[in-house]
């Protein structure tokens, strides 16, 4: 949260509001001169795990917020480990957390679309310290996917969290859910990745983009080749 507050800060492009709270999650005028979802363009949510105490009005708005009125969401690490009751979140985050088969690992990861301003910045192949989450009820031709694990370089031997029979794990994705740019990433669980200015660079550019100032595709596309092949 402290890193999303001052990248926009140093940068000088966004004001950020943190709140550990979901009281301004809703266009109800609040009275007390509070913030409510209008005065926003964008909403980041930072591993917030489990079932968000909202009820059907302010889930009504969140969707709105974004499909309806074109408004930005931005979804870090346990973001897909959140309301799980909720089929629209899903929906518009792009699925939900189902395990992570190798915990925290050297994860070699692939980068499927080095156009895509947040991860313009990384090579075509590298390797990050971090928990890789395995998505359900997530479709590759639902998103545009950005960084993946490379198939061929992960150990599958009796390793009973691993569900998805295809081997295809999302790193990070773009979206649109209606109007509205979506962008997730599993990466950032570590207390160290928000020092690495790489991890850094690609929600900064992430937000920038979830905010419609920069130009990056949502079209979905199939996975390359290399990825396919696993021992």
């Amino acid at each position: 949260m402290a890193t999303v507050f001052n990248l926009g800060q140093q940068s000088g492009l966004w004001d950020t509001t943190l709140r550990t709270d979901t009281e301004l999650l809703t266009k109800k005028d609040l009275g007390r001169n509070a913030k409510n979802l209008t005065y926003f363009d964008l909403i980041v949510f930072a591993s917030t795990t489990g079932e968000l105490e909202m009820d059907d009005s302010q889930k009504k708005d969140l969707m709105s917020f974004i499909h309806d009125d074109g408004k930005g969401f931005v979804g870090i690490h346990a973001a897909l480990d959140t309301n799980y009751t909720w089929p629209e979140y899903g929906e518009m985050i792009g699925g939900w957390f189902d395990q992570h088969p190798w915990m925290t690992f050297e994860a070699p990861i692939i980068n499927e679309q080095p156009d895509f301003p947040a991860v313009r910045h990384f090579p075509r192949e590298f390797v990050k310290y971090d928990e890789i989450y395995q998505p359900k009820n997530w479709s590759r031709e639902q998103v545009n996917v950005l960084l993946s694990l490379d198939a061929s370089r992960l150990d599958y031997s009796n390793n009973p969290r691993i569900h998805r029979q295809d081997h295809d794990f999302a790193v990070a994705w773009s979206k649109m859910y209606g109007k509205g740019r979506v962008f997730y990433s599993t990466l950032g669980h570590t207390e160290e990745a928000w020092q690495d200015p790489d991890i850094r660079k690609m929600y900064f550019e992430a937000i920038r983009w979830a905010l419609w100032m920069t130009d990056g595709s949502t079209a979905s596309h199939p996975r390359p080749a290399s990825t396919s092949e696993s021992h």
